[in-house]
């Protein structure tokens, strides 16, 4: 047989075509699905001809009943008694109703009047002292009688649900709705009641109580649909302005309907009994569940309806049991949140979520005065539920990728730092310009002292541990107890959702309250210290020579000797970095120590460093727990923010609100967390954590840098093991720095970072190797680019005369931009105008830098001035703007430096600790001010601590200045000729005329000094040192 034909199968003999048994098989498989199709397809439309034929025949039999039914009504008015409205009325009416208009979901005109007809005689027949003709008598009747009443009760409650729902106020012409709805809510009201029955006696109350019990639950239920009725009919309500909220007529319909929705809202939590504080069954908790998912989420719901009704919503009978709903089921009503949020299609990412209206309007329903908070509010209850809500809408905003930063880098923007020092000084104006800015209004109260005051007063009533414990933990779903963590807890999230919703003023409102709250700091640091401190020892002499409390009058001499130390310090510290920036080295560090007015030289401990070195802290915000985390945050935040305005007679000499011991500790705990955060990997959940705790820092050890109150090893002693060589740390941080150009700031390397954001870890040397690193990279780089060849390639020529150096120097050399890294070959023409002998080998460039510095930046030529203090340091001359070319010129001048430094020339000449802080990037504060002009600072100083009354010296908000002998009236703020200092306004006057002294008056000249000292020198480079000591790196000033 043939092989090909083995397989194959033949059904109709030989004349047939033999096919293979697989494509019989195919073939029987295909026509039975053909079949089973065909039978599906026929069972399909007899369903669909069923459906159809019973809603047809429904709809005939309803239109029918309807016909029938008001005949019936008409004919028949006269008979009411209680048999006859259950059987004869009710059971036709429900079941037209139902075809015609609920499943629908319309109301037609006829349903309308035959609705309004039947909702009347029931109510006639409620109101009726005959139990025969009283409909609700049935309710305690026989067994028959008491099922059939209720089920007819429970399906007029969901009829009146759904007219609420569809009673749009917007349709001002269809009144019949509007006078429907407030039939059929009256109805309810009434049939809910036990109280409105008067034909129940004294013996059948109980059942008629227990019967509307039954009827109240499930009005509570999901079931009944009345609370996302009431939520669509509360939607549809505007909100009214200032001006109508007091003109709504008692008598109005829309009127009573809100009335009676408010009421149904709450009528099943005066039946429940919430007293018991462990979790009841799920159930019983229907109503406060369907309050809270479908009312509390409602946009603008205290804003919508009327101030009458704003008691009955925030009464303690309410909010408990809503509390404790939110805290049992939070999971499952977030959930249903989250899912409501998705079905409204129009929500957008940048839209509040239903969670975030839920946040709001419990915020102002238990905070909406003192009074209220006082006397409706479970507080512990209270401040957790707020914690869980603030938790969820953050994160539902991080899921939306709607969260970008959201605390400013306060060091970062000069601008924004002084629109935050005026906010803190005379607070933040809100105006209502978007959705977001409103939305805020809502969260106004938590900003109030007597909030956080009664907080904490209830907080050490129910305090659960003592200072000398460690932490509690948040274990539990439910807490009786408000402890401190809790209004940590709550604040911090403050602090995110302000930043996050209010652009403008951000967190500021947040952090004066918590700033300027007497004892709150103090108590947070409290916590902290004992944890990261447990042994609670104080450090001696041996460790640091601290500095006593001191009375007003040895201020002038702590202070001093205190800059004489910080003198020699630097002096020390230069004389071995000054053979760092000429190649040399040198080892040992020293440091000067101050004690009793009498320098003396010690050499540094190392071992010692391990005090200032916090263990909690050593694997950084990663390592520790939410808790210590959340004091933490708001700790830095809060702290960071105080700095801002506190002075130095303040933190030094009265040292509030810590000691300067506990100043050193705040400092080494801010450093250990620091160091050790960047150099782990950092989640988006530690950035806010990280942020404020590197804000903090920076505050403390510039204030540190003015005015030691740290030993040099603080700084040091995070880093003292981990630190990498000179060479590796600096390549490190340029190749990260190269490939880490993208805003997500948590991609940073660890030391990168902690070279731009803690450079102080490393020793000063250490810091002057690393710059020379820079450099010397950055020729490398250049040479491999082709931009170096050879020697004396691609140099630059110049022609100077001897009389005109700055001006031929600027012309010649400012447009070249960053091209001035190449070497430049100078020739002098003398001043008869010949050109000087020699060849320039290095030497001739090094004369032109030095004697173009020592002539633009002397007083006379007019672009910089000298302080009044002793050292007379240089500033930029306010009248330098009146010059020609003034700009350019310290634009130009911030390009000499850059070449000196590129080049390790040392100039004569140190410029001001406010002008250097403008150079690195930062913001200078009102104590900086003695640097610049102690004069003034004493003035101000005298105005901030005056007494009496200050209207007596004739201030207003106006600066004179002087220039080319003309003056010049500049306004502190707008409108500030005619604003008089007052003892009201003086801080905001003292900060403002310090403000325009220290940043704005200079801003111009720095920002172009800046520029052109950055075509030459990368920013990351100068931030490696502080202002004392960026001077000592190109100056000779502090060697003499």
């Amino acid at each position: 047989m043939d092989p090909s034909r083995k397989h194959q199968v033949s059904l109709r003999g030989a004349s047939a075509k033999e096919i293979s048994r697989e494509a019989l098989l195919e073939k029987v498989s295909q026509e039975r699905e053909l079949r089973n199709y065909a039978r599906r397809a026929t069972a399909a439309a007899i369903f669909i001809q069923s459906v159809w034929r019973c809603y047809y025949m429904k709809k005939k039999v309803a239109i029918q009943l309807l016909d029938e039914w008001e005949t019936l009504v008409n004919s028949h008015a006269s008979v009411l008694t209680a048999t006859w409205i259950s059987s004869s009325l009710l059971r036709p009416f429900l079941f037209f109703i139902t075809c015609l208009s609920t499943q629908h979901q319309k109301i037609s005109p006829r349903n309308t009047e035959c609705m309004q007809s039947c909702f009347k005689i029931l109510l006639e027949s409620i109101n009726s002292n005959d139990s025969r003709k009283n409909f609700c008598s049935l309710a305690v009747g026989t067994l028959e009688e008491r099922i059939t009443w209720t089920y007819q009760a429970k399906k007029l409650i969901s009829l009146c649900s759904f007219i609420l729902s569809e009673c749009d106020k917007s349709h001002s012409g269809n009144q019949c709705i509007v006078i429907l709805t407030s039939i059929a809510l009256r109805l309810v009201v009434v049939l809910t009641d036990v109280k409105g029955w008067k034909s129940i006696s004294n013996d059948t109350l109980q059942e008629a109580d227990m019967a509307v019990k039954d009827l109240v639950w499930f009005m509570g239920s999901c079931h009944s649909g009345l609370y996302i009725s009431i939520r669509r009919y509360f939607d549809k309500l505007s909100v009214p302005s200032s001006s109508q909220i007091n003109s709504i007529i008692q008598k109005d319909d829309r009127f009573l309907i809100t009335a009676s929705a408010v009421t149904l809202a709450v009528r099943p939590f005066h039946l429940i009994d919430y007293s018991v504080v462990s979790p009841s069954p799920v159930d019983v908790h229907f109503a406060a569940e369907q309050y809270c998912l479908f009312l509390l989420t409602i946009p603008w719901l205290l804003q919508r309806l009327p101030a009458l009704f704003i008691p009955a919503l925030k009464h303690k009978s309410i909010m408990s049991p809503c509390f404790q709903v939110l805290l049992i089921l939070r999971d499952k009503i977030f959930k249903e949140m989250q899912e409501m949020g998705q079905l409204q299609k129009h929500l957008s990412s940048e839209e509040i979520p239903p969670v975030g209206w839920a946040l709001a309007n419990i915020m102002c329903l238990a905070t909406g005065s003192e009074n209220d908070f006082v006397n409706s509010v479970d507080y512990a209850s209270y401040v957790q539920v707020v914690i869980t809500l603030a938790e969820n809408l953050l994160t539902w905003f991080d899921s939306v990728g709607w969260i970008k930063n959201e605390i400013q880098d306060l060091q970062g923007n000069i601008e924004t730092s002084a629109a935050s020092i005026g906010a803190v000084l005379h607070g933040s104006e809100t105006f209502c310009g978007s959705s977001k800015m409103t939305f805020m209004d809502l969260f106004r109260p938590v900003c109030q002292r007597w909030h956080l005051v009664k907080l904490l007063e209830i907080a050490k009533k129910d305090a659960s541990f003592h200072g000398t414990e460690t932490l509690p933990t948040k274990g539990s779903k439910y807490i009786v107890k408000l402890e401190l963590l809790d209004i940590a807890y709550f604040y911090s999230y403050m602090l995110r959702i302000f930043s996050l919703f209010n652009p403008v003023v951000g967190s500021l409102p947040v952090l004066n309250l918590l700033s300027f709250t007497p004892g709150y700091l103090v108590d947070l640091w409290g916590q902290l210290e004992n944890s990261l401190f447990p042994g609670n020892g104080h450090f001696t002499e041996d460790n640091y020579v601290s500095t006593s409390r001191s009375a007003g009058n040895k201020k002038d001499g702590v202070l001093e000797r205190k800059q004489k130390q910080i003198n020699k310090d630097a002096s020390n510290k230069f004389v071995n970095a000054l053979h760092k920036l000429t190649g040399k080295s040198q080892t040992g560090i020293n440091y000067t120590d101050n004690v009793d007015g009498r320098p003396k030289t010690v050499q540094v401990d190392e071992e010692s460093s391990d005090v200032w070195d916090v263990k909690p802290l050593k694997h950084g915000p990663p390592g520790i727990s939410k808790d210590m985390s959340c004091l933490l945050h708001l700790f830095c935040a809060t702290y960071s923010h105080l700095l801002l305005v506190l002075d130095d007679i303040e933190f030094y000499e009265k040292q509030v609100p810590f000691t300067l011991e506990q100043q050193r500790r705040i400092a080494s705990m801010l450093n250990t967390l620091v160091y050790n955060g960047l150099n782990q990997s950092i989640g988006h959940q530690n950035r806010p954590l990280m942020d404020s705790a590197i804000r903090c820092l920076h505050l403390m050890y510039e204030r540190d840098c003015r005015h030691r109150f740290c030993p040099p090893v603080l700084w040091l002693s995070p880093a003292k093991e981990s630190r990498l060589p000179i060479a590796v740390a600096a390549r490190t941080h340029e190749i990260l720095s190269a490939n880490t150009r993208s805003d997500d700031v948590s991609t940073v390397s660890s030391m990168g970072s902690v070279i731009t954001t803690t450079p102080h870890v490393f020793p000063f040397e250490e810091r002057v190797e690393m710059f020379r690193e820079f450099i010397n990279m950055d020729k490398v780089s250049r040479k491999m680019a082709g931009e170096v060849t050879g020697p004396g390639s691609r140099s630059i020529e110049i022609v100077v005369r001897r009389g005109h150096i700055v001006e031929d120097g600027f012309r010649q050399l400012n447009s070249l931009g960053s091209r001035l890294k190449s070497s430049i070959h100078v020739s002098f023409v003398s001043e008869c105008g010949l050109p000087e002998a020699g060849l320039d080998y290095g030497g001739l460039s090094k004369e032109f830098l030095t004697d173009i510095s020592k002539s633009a930046f002397a007083p006379e030529y007019g672009l910089f001035s000298q302080t009044s203090t002793s050292d007379r340091l240089l500033v930029p001359n306010a009248a330098a703007r009146y010059l020609e070319n003034g700009i350019r010129m310290f634009e130009f001048l911030g390009r000499v430096v850059g070449k000196a430094l590129y080049e390790g020339i040392l100039l004569d000449y140190s410029f001001s600790h406010v002008f250097v802080q403008k150079l690195l990037g930062r913001y200078s504060f009102l104590d900086e001010l003695s640097t610049l002009d102690p004069e003034l600072y004493r003035n101000l100083m005298y105005v901030k601590h005056y007494e009496g009354d200050i209207k007596e010296l004739c201030l207003d908000f106006t600066v004179t200045e002087e220039s080319f002998g003309k003056h010049h009236v500049i306004p502190l703020k707008p409108g500030g000729k005619d604003t008089s200092v007052t003892n009201e306004n003086k801080m905001q006057y003292v900060h403002a005329m310090a403000d325009y002294k220290l940043n704005r008056q200079i801003l111009p000249f720095s920002n172009a000094f800046y520029r052109g000292l950055t075509d030459l020198i990368q920013p990351s480079w100068l931030k490696l040192f502080n202002a004392s000591e960026f001077n000592q790196v190109f100056s000779l000033y502090a060697c003499i």
